[in-house]
């Protein structure tokens, strides 16, 4: 996915990057990254700034570190932490905010996060009463900060869990302007802005995950099979746990198997692809589902809820 946005800007001066595109691809551990690249192209009269997104530049290790990838704050505490390191060979200037944003997905089981850190109205929104110390920093090349988190939440309170998403956001600490090379030239400085963003849930009282499979199908596509899977909660907290898939023909012959992490905090829609391989299958085709709070190993078991299994299995159309 990419997204392109051209600005134009009367001076050089950094503008704060609200209008950075918060749509953000959800990646295991309930974290979620997109990379800006601010493009500086200077001319005689006019300064254009090129933004655009793309999750590619995780993968060339720009940016920091940031773990663990969900932060836990329970009414018996009120703290947490996480820890920022720069793996680069150049200073980082790092800042810390909050957002909400919850996974959802559309009629083909993408699943996105929308940030949004004004007029927030949902009722499990934690923003406003998590802080972050501190929320500025430079990282020199190679070194890490912890940055603490304090919750004060309302009196009032009710008990249940509520969300928030700690926004780590990076860029090179040293960066300079590129100058004309003649008059009327144009030269180009890129200078790479990395945003991730990870869960904050903040827990009061007792607390079970209940989750319900709400639609279920599979369908031969070419040469796989697709899964598409439709849970709802039915708790006030998150289902936290792993989505498994099973190919089988007629005599129950194992074809293919896949799974996923899952984290449904209200309804999401999951696709999942099996292939047909070769082999002496039979028909009718078959699949089984199974969804446990069990398996995963990027959180704590001390910080999983223990929640209900649920197990399904589709004739594929």
């Amino acid at each position: 996915m990419l997204n392109t946005e051209l600005l134009t800007e009367k001076s050089l001066t950094q503008k704060p990057l609200s209008n950075v595109p918060s749509n953000l691809k959800e990646i295991p551990g309930e974290c979620c990254t997109n990379t800006t690249r601010r493009g500086f192209l200077l001319g005689k009269y006019t300064l254009l700034s090129l933004l655009f997104l793309s999750i590619l530049a995780l993968r060339a290790g720009a940016g920091v570190l940031v773990a663990p990838t969900v932060v836990f704050i329970s009414d018996k505490g009120r703290t947490g932490r996480i820890t920022v390191q720069n793996p680069t060979d150049k200073p980082q200037e790092v800042t810390v905010f909050f957002s909400f944003g919850l996974p959802t997905s559309d009629s083909l089981g993408n699943v996105t996060v929308r940030l949004s850190d004004s007029s927030v109205t949902d009722p499990n929104s934690a923003l406003g009463w998590v802080k972050a110390f501190p929320r500025k920093m430079v990282l020199q090349p190679n070194s890490s900060q912890v940055v603490r988190f304090r919750a004060r939440p309302p009196k009032d309170l009710p008990e249940g869990e509520y969300w928030s998403r700690v926004v780590v956001r990076s860029q090179d600490g040293e960066t300079s302007l590129p100058a004309p090379t003649e008059e009327g030239a144009i030269t180009t400085k890129l200078n790479m802005i990395m945003q991730t963003a990870i869960m904050l849930k903040y827990r009061k009282g007792n607390l079970t995950p209940q989750l319900e499979l709400t639609e279920t199908s599979a369908t031969i596509e070419g040469e796989k099979v697709s899964v598409m899977v439709a849970m709802k909660t039915n708790s006030n907290c998150s289902y936290v746990g792993t989505l498994a898939c099973r190919l089988l023909d007629a005599s129950d012959k194992e074809i293919s198997h896949t799974s996923v992490q899952l984290a449904v905090y209200r309804q999401l829609t999951r696709r999942l692809e099996l292939p047909l391989t070769d082999g002496d299958f039979t028909r009718p085709y078959h699949v089984e589902i199974g969804i446990s709070t069990s398996g995963r190993k990027d959180i704590p078991a001390e910080d999983i809820l223990p929640g209900n299994d649920l197990s399904r299995a589709l004739a594929v159309q």
